[in-house]
């Protein structure tokens, strides 16, 4: 039998960080073992399910690159075949129809709470006559002794008594099925081998488990994730980093890092901090994800997004900086082939959008020189020195960082001084800043025509400035 794994999220919302691990985990356990992946979409819950949630699942998933090899698959597109597992069910005397009150339930509920029992449905309509044209609920008929061992892959042997299970509904009195009948009959049609999802479902599992029994159907091996906490110990929520998984990517976070990211989360390898897409899928391994919730911290991923970047290949960086640099308002046509760019900011940059916003220079001139800079660095001092070498960069016959590079140490040689008194000087000439890459990079980035153009702006303001007129 093929190994097939499913991430079936509901569309009442976007993918989070918790759905995506769940995505991935199951994805990465599929492709290690030569399996194959579902995508099933669970909108049953008509009033919830929106197709701006469906196009935010489907839009993560494609930016995370966890491609499915069947699906997206929808539940609401399979009623009938519900309805007919349901009606089986009846037949076979392994369901039944309810027609309890709100009222009765809601009793029945305070009394049993009043005796520090736990609730739960009592049969009271197992073995009644009620119709199928009156108001009722159909319910599953649970077992009423034994017991249901889970033998899960990440949380080891599980036993549940029957007794403390109740006869869940498996059909609402609209006639809508339920989120537990829906699951097994899915699971079961579509040939589903293991099921990796959140252990917020650890409780519905013997209650599947037995409707699979009851539909002769061998259910499917379960792993339950431990939950994924906020750097307080919290439940994760919107402050931790709960959000849409695409604000990462309009963050400028790259998917392979926030891949890295999340199968960091509860799973391990030695020491292994950064993991490439293909030494996931050869060293993860389901059973050794931990039993013990994991903690979301923001810095980890950022710092994880920025190893990736630095170890990218710039051609593959540059093509994925280019939206940044539309986002930022820059027009990648009027500057240096992002490409080049990437190359020369990759190491100081922790997200695409940062890389972005640290290379305007590159793209459009500056208003005005960062006044702190100027004053440190624009001094009369450095008047002659930054002609000089304003001049040797006019006359250069090939616009290169080598060519570059050598200019500026001639000149400093020239006026015997260090490249740190010619060289940030020049910086905050041609950037109006004083922090950006080596010089001869940056010198490079901004382009002959750009450079000259500043570097004559600032020997202008250092003029001034030596004359004591306010430039």
């Amino acid at each position: 039998m093929t190994l097939k794994t499913r991430f079936a999220p509901s569309p009442t919302g976007y993918l989070h960080v918790g759905g995506a691990r769940t995505a991935l985990f199951s994805w990465l356990h599929a492709r290690k073992h030569g399996g194959k992946f579902v995508l099933r979409i669970e909108d049953t819950d008509l009033q919830r399910s929106t197709a701006e949630s469906i196009n935010a699942i489907l839009e993560g998933m494609t930016w995370l690159g966890l491609e499915y090899d069947e699906g997206p698959l929808y539940q609401t597109q399979r009623f009938d075949r519900y309805n007919e597992v349901i009606q089986q069910l009846l037949d076979s005397g392994q369901a039944y129809r309810c027609n309890c009150s709100k009222e009765r339930l809601d009793s029945l509920r305070e009394e049993q709470m009043q005796q520090k029992l736990k609730p739960r449905y009592d049969g009271h309509c197992r073995g009644k006559d009620i119709g199928a044209d009156e108001p009722h609920v159909v319910r599953f008929c649970n077992p009423s002794s034994g017991s249901v061992v889970v033998d899960d892959l990440v949380r080891g042997r599980i036993v549940f008594s029957n007794e403390e299970l109740d006869d869940l509904i498996i059909r609402r009195t609209d006639g809508s099925p339920t989120y537990n009948l829906t699951v097994v009959v899915d699971d079961s049609d579509m040939g589903i081998t293991q099921v990796i999802r959140g252990d917020d479902h650890l409780n519905n599992t013997p209650r599947q488990i037995n409707m699979f029994d009851a539909m002769g159907v061998e259910p499917p091996v379960f792993a339950h994730l431990p939950m994924i906490l906020g750097p307080d110990g919290a439940k994760l929520s919107k402050r931790h980093g709960a959000v849409d998984i695409r604000e990462y990517r309009a963050e400028g976070y790259l998917a392979v890092a926030m891949l890295n990211y999340l199968v960091r989360l509860g799973w391990s390898h030695g020491d292994q901090e950064i993991f490439s897409l293909s030494e996931m899928i050869d060293l993860f391994d389901i059973t050794d994800v931990n039993q013990s919730a994991s903690a979301f911290n923001p810095e980890k991923l950022l710092w994880t997004n920025q190893q990736h970047i630095i170890a990218s290949p710039p051609e593959q960086l540059g093509e994925a900086l280019v939206p940044y640099l539309r986002e930022t308002g820059l027009d990648p046509d009027e500057g240096p082939d992002p490409v080049e760019v990437a190359a020369g900011f990759h190491e100081r940059a922790e997200t695409l959008s940062q890389m972005a916003a640290s290379a305007r220079y590159c793209y459009e001139d500056f208003e005005a020189i960062d006044p702190p800079a100027a004053k440190k660095h624009l001094r009369p001092v450095t008047l002659a020195p930054l002609r000089a070498v304003r001049d040797r960069l006019a006359d250069l016959p090939d616009w290169t960082t080598a060519s570059i590079s050598t200019a500026v140490e001639e000149t400093a040689e020239s006026f015997e001084i260090k490249m740190g008194k010619l060289g940030q000087p020049l910086r905050v000439a041609v950037t109006g800043g004083s922090v950006s890459p080596p010089i001869d990079v940056t010198v490079y980035l901004v382009g002959r025509e750009r450079t000259l153009q500043r570097l004559d702006q600032a020997i202008g303001f250092i003029e001034a400035r030596a004359a004591g007129e306010q430039p």
